[in-house]
């Protein structure tokens, strides 16, 4: 396979038995529940791995890749509360550490005060444009040939629906 880094091709090769040395589950239902769990663990590991030299999270660059979408319109935080994918984290202390960083700029919204407009500055499109090769990173990390990537997409969206 083309891409794939030896690491992931033996990592993706390790059955989650051997993983967390469970020899049986109580059912296949119960593995593929753990499995999808470890997986995204081991996941979101190897990204955050890939993030932590650029002084930002998972969450972090979540947020600022909403804003590059809005561009150049801000984004009020419950817009970006709604579209985050962590829907546990709490987005108006992430833009705080954003803007801190100066990738983000907070103002006043015109039209209610009450809301702040959030908008991505040069900096923060700057450092999304050097992250952009983690989009074709996935294809390393996830070590599986195209129909089976769109195989496993329509297993998971069916999953949640």
């Amino acid at each position: 396979m083309e891409g794939v880094s030896l690491y992931a091709l033996f990592y993706f090769n390790m059955k989650l038995e051997d993983e967390i040395s469970q020899p049986k589950f109580k059912s296949e239902y119960q593995k593929a529940a753990l499995n999808i769990i470890y997986t995204c663990n081991w996941f979101t590991s190897q990204h955050s791995a890939k993030l932590k030299p650029h002084g930002i999270t998972q969450q972090q660059y979540n947020i600022l890749r909403i804003l590059r979408g809005q561009h150049p319109k801000p984004a009020s935080i419950k817009l970006l509360k709604e579209r985050m994918m962590d829907k546990m984290s709490d987005a108006s202390r992430l833009v705080e550490k954003l803007r801190l960083k100066g990738f983000v700029e907070r103002k006043i919204n015109r039209d209610d005060r009450r809301n702040v407009d959030v908008v991505i500055t040069q900096k923060g499109l700057d450092l999304l444009t050097s992250l952009d090769y983690l989009d074709d990173n996935f294809k390393e990390i996830i070590a599986l040939d195209n129909s089976e990537v769109q195989q496993l997409n329509e297993l998971l969206d069916k999953l949640r629906g």
